[in-house]
């Protein structure tokens, strides 16, 4: 397989595009806002745990070279030192 390089941001913007228009629909409830969720953006695989490094190890695992990214659930950064985590969850409509 080729391996074809990406810049962060562009990692990060597919990511970001792929939790948006597809997984956030299934993942983002109320017992998961705050977890993190890290998104294989080439395969569309996920896992979702407390802290994202559990979830990390088994993307990596799974599937050796890929560039993984995280999210937390709910909140507009994954972590804050000494900053503020400003929450931006919005519950989706009962289907």
């Amino acid at each position: 397989m080729q391996t074809i390089l990406l810049s962060r941001e562009e990692v990060a913007r597919r990511a970001r595009q792929l939790y948006k228009n597809s997984i956030r629909k299934q993942v983002e409830t109320d017992e998961n806002i705050g977890k993190m969720v890290i998104i294989d953006f080439e395969s569309g695989d996920y896992k979702i745990d407390e802290t994202g490094l559990k979830a990390a190890r088994k993307l990596s695992a799974k599937h050796r070279h890929s560039r993984l990214f995280g999210l937390r659930m709910g909140y507009n950064v994954g972590v804050s030192f000494s900053g503020v985590m400003e929450r931006v969850y919005k519950k989706f409509p009962a289907l």
